[in-house]
């Protein structure tokens, strides 16, 4: 049996012997082999809202199914995302709440700060922001080697999204691999999963010299006039500028860099392998590009580069037949819901011409929903055209290295190889 086949077989194993009870899916360990998939299994049929009573992140409840994660996606009165609270990851927030982002705030504050940024993200901006972002992916391209084994996460995902980055920002451009470092270093935050005791000052020390950097060009920014870049928007607007604080400020410098890294770069590399992993689905967009466009999504859901949101319940609440107590935290995994059979046609299937291939939650639901949707959908559109215009296969090489996160659902490293 293959080494894949047969860690498969033991992760399943695993999960239909151990005690229901004993359950703790946020294990990062079970990401970065990529064996979580049977525990949710297990739990979307058995226990689809179920509570862990310990763990490294303290006691939490899992929401699996689709609808459910549906319902308290949608009740932002019921279910806090505020730092304040615990914020939105399975550790509790390290975010100081006066400057937490807004994806770590609740009504009416996460409103008041996320419309600062989202004339960035509207139809007409992505359209403006294509022709750049084209000429961008085709230059990363035509760089690639041919005939020889290269890893795709750097020479690609990490440098597009690098750009783009920068471009949103206009940060310094020869700095721009700053900033996915910098999503990096917070992913491996212990709250995360990530990291080790041993390796915690380095990690510190290289995030808060890339906070420094950052915290004087917010500076520069606010003393001159306003422009068009997200940090001169967040540096203008009384609701975003922490009134010159940059402990106030700096929450949604950092949101900004780990959402708008981690979902396109994740979803690039995954796209890949899913294609490579089934070839007669990369055989039919060899045969009909014009594919590409349903195919996003279906990346997007078949990924699903955010594994979770955590919410905490503010009041006692029912949720598919459980009563969650006020101050016990929810954990939403969407990585489970993009999965449910109750709500997705064979959704353990890779199709890239599915019929609805945006009926997923990888993108979160309601108030909260990613902002940067249209930009993460957009830039994985450009760079497969463009892939497809030049390449009509790459190759995988050997098996993905994967992030040690509960949160983020990446890969480190994806050797590949384009025919000569």
């Amino acid at each position: 049996m293959a080494d894949g086949a047969r860690i498969a077989a033991e992760a399943r194993d695993r999960a239909y012997s151990t005690p229901l009870e004993d359950f703790h899916v946020g294990d990062p360990e079970l990401f970065r082999t990529d064996t979580h998939w049977p525990w949710f299994e297990r739990l979307r049929a058995e226990d689809p809202v179920h509570h862990c009573k310990a763990s490294d992140f303290g006691p939490y409840w899992s929401v699996t199914r689709f609808d459910d994660i549906v319902a308290v996606d949608g009740d932002h009165n019921t279910f806090s995302s505020s730092a304040e609270n615990g914020g939105i990851a399975l550790g509790d927030s390290f975010e100081d709440p006066a400057g937490a982002s807004f994806i770590s705030q609740d009504s009416p504050r996460h409103e008041a700060q996320r419309k600062v940024v989202a004339p960035m993200f509207t139809s007409g901006a992505m359209a403006a922001m294509e022709p750049l972002i084209r000429s961008r992916a085709a230059a990363i391209l035509d760089e690639l080697p041919r005939g020889e084994t290269f890893d795709f996460v750097d020479r690609v995902s990490v440098e597009l999204t690098a750009q783009m980055l920068a471009t949103l920002m206009d940060f310094p451009f020869e700095e721009r691999r700053l900033l996915p470092r910098a999503s990096d270093l917070l992913l491996a935050a212990p709250i995360l999963g990530g990291g080790s005791p041993a390796g915690e000052p380095a990690r510190q020390a290289e995030l808060m010299a890339t906070f420094g950097r950052l915290v004087g060009i917010f500076a520069e920014r606010a003393a001159a006039p306003r422009n068009d870049d997200l940090i001169s928007m967040l540096a203008h607007d009384p609701a975003t500028n922490g009134g010159g604080d940059p402990y106030k400020f700096v929450g949604n410098l950092v949101l900004l860099i780990v959402a708008g890294s981690d979902t396109t770069r994740h979803s690039i590399t995954g796209g890949l392998l899913a294609l490579n992993e089934n070839p007669e689905q990369y055989a039919k967009l060899r045969a009909d590009p014009g594919l590409i466009g349903g195919m996003i999504p279906e990346i997007i859901r078949y990924q699903s580069p955010v594994a979770h949101m955590r919410r905490t319940a503010m009041a006692d609440a029912q949720i598919g037949g459980k009563t969650i107590r006020k101050g016990e935290k929810v954990v939403m995994w969407y990585v489970s819901g993009n999965r449910d059979a109750s709500a997705i046609a064979d959704p353990d299937a890779f199709i890239i011409d599915r019929e609805r291939p945006r009926q997923h939650v990888a993108f979160g639901f309601g108030v909260h929903r990613c902002v940067g949707q249209r930009l993460a959908e957009m830039q994985l559109r450009v760079v497969w055209e463009e892939m497809m215009k030049r390449f009509p296969f790459i190759e995988v090489m050997g098996e993905p290295r994967r992030l040690t996160s509960n949160f983020v659902k990446g890969y480190e490293y994806l050797p590949v190889r384009i025919p000569a």
